[in-house]
């Protein structure tokens, strides 16, 4: 039998180059299949890097295993034995794998280890702790800066990419975009830096949780925390405008949740001056951002991007909290991101019946295939949202109210139209009146003879 194919995940961000026929190119990060387990070698590699102080190898792998409770201290000494005696001198990694003493996912965690002291014995100034996550373009480890005794979260460029100058430049302009933001909801930059070929960028470190972690964990999220945690991002986002920057992938796995519920907004990777008109030109037909949460006109790599289409996937994301789906599904990016662009989205409130009209409201303007028809600001879109929160209808995208502007049309066309008079020949006259009378009388006479034989009886 066959292994089935891996699909993309369509979560992670990725920059699609768009080929003339407008797919993506097959080296899109998104095309990849998520890197296998490590191999013997691979970790063996690692030891052999941190062993280059002079400590012996298989010491430094018994050390290990046991510090991370892989394997029990007689299961290595066992395995010692066996590789002194194997004729084919299989080193103790080997063996213990070979035993079934250490598994290939134990194998990562311990290549993951390997790392984390390596990279925090090149970080000075910084004790790193372990490994908190990892994607395509960058790992983050946990790591306790000693100077002010506080953790942090250190962001560390894969040495395949530090070779590449712009790879190290955008690397820096992430670290320079966060460095201008300062606001409550907002993951804070701390340093950025390097030494030697080892790129890093610290930053405030978030005990918590994701969104997406949320997600995952209950499908859906009700309406009154969604709102909360979203206004508290929309600010944000205000803020990040205000000093002329988009994000430009707001999505749940890049919303943060501390232990105290404050939401903050993370990863400034794609993150874009608005007046950055050079760098606007150089990316035009790439779609940048993540293919479940990204606006059309990210889609469509227009040059002029601006506060709407962070709206849109603060939007999107909302969309997801609320209702458990992604606004728009396909078997690849190419088919999620067309649906942005064409599809008709499902009102929220038709995925999920108990959400309230005015949320579906507010996510179906945030949600609008044209930017002019979003709210134009988070500063509009916050007005919207505690309204919506206080039970009451959102006065911005509440549908029923008619703006201004055709208001106005309605009434000049009213005021244009042909008047026509017409006769009234309604009949009237003392003849009219008299028979009306009559008929009325013989009514009465009529219900109060009815009247008696019902209480005779």
């Amino acid at each position: 039998m066959s292994e089935p194919t891996r699909q993309p995940d369509l979560s992670e961000t990725s920059p699609l180059t768009r080929s003339k026929a407008g797919r993506p190119d097959d080296t899109s990060p998104l095309s990849r299949t998520p890197p296998p387990a490590p191999t013997v070698a691979a970790v063996e590699e690692a030891l052999h890097e941190a062993a280059k102080g002079g400590t012996n190898v298989d010491t430094l792998v018994s050390k290990l295993v046991v510090d991370l409770g892989l394997a029990t201290p007689e299961e290595v000494a066992h395995s010692l034995e066996v590789a002194r005696q194997d004729a084919n001198q299989m080193s103790l990694m080997a063996v213990l794998v070979k035993n079934d003493y250490v598994t290939s996912r134990q194998l990562a965690r311990l290549k993951q280890q390997l790392e984390a002291e390596r990279t925090g014995q090149q970080i000075p100034g910084y004790k790193v702790l372990g490994v908190l996550g990892a994607g395509a373009m960058a790992k983050v480890f946990k790591a306790r800066q000693i100077s002010l005794d506080r953790m942090v979260a250190i962001k560390v460029l894969p040495k395949k990419y530090s070779s590449s100058p712009q790879f190290i430049n955008r690397f820096f302009a992430e670290g320079r975009s966060a460095a201008q933001l300062n606001h409550p909801n907002i993951v804070q930059a701390y340093d950025v830096g390097n030494t030697g070929d080892l790129y890093y960028f610290v930053m405030e470190y978030v005990d918590g949780r994701t969104v997406y972690d949320d997600i995952v964990k209950h499908k859906r999220i009700s309406e009154g925390e969604a709102i909360d945690i979203v206004a508290q991002i929309a600010d944000a986002l205000q803020h990040a405008h205000a000093k002329g920057l988009i994000h430009r992938d707001v999505k749940p796995k890049n919303i943060m949740i501390t232990k105290e519920g404050v939401a903050k907004l993370a990863d400034m990777g794609l993150a874009r001056a608005i007046s950055d008109k050079e760098a606007a030109e150089e990316e035009q037909g790439k779609a940048f951002g993540t293919p479940y949460y990204i606006s059309p006109e990210q889609v469509r790599g227009e040059v002029r991007i601006g506060p709407p289409a962070d709206i849109y996937s603060l939007g999107a994301t909302l969309y997801h909290m609320v209702t458990g789906s992604v606004p728009f599904d396909g078997k690849n990016p190419s088919a999620v991101m067309h649906k942005h662009l064409k599809a008709e989205l499902v009102a929220p409130d038709h995925v999920n019946p108990k959400l309230s009209p005015g949320i579906s409201e507010v996510i179906e303007m945030m949600m609008a295939k044209d930017p002019k028809a979003r709210y134009q600001s988070c500063k509009d879109l916050l007005v919207d949202l505690r309204a919506v929160r206080k039970g009451q209808t959102p006065p911005i995208a509440h549908k029923d109210v008619l703006p201004a502007a055709a208001i106005a049309s309605l009434a000049q066309a009213e005021a244009a139209a042909p008047v026509e008079m017409r006769e009234d020949r309604t009949p009237s006259g003392p003849g009219v009146s008299k028979v009306l009378f009559g008929t009325m009388v013989a009514l009465l006479v009529i219900s109060v003879t009815l009247n008696v034989i019902l209480a005779l009886n």
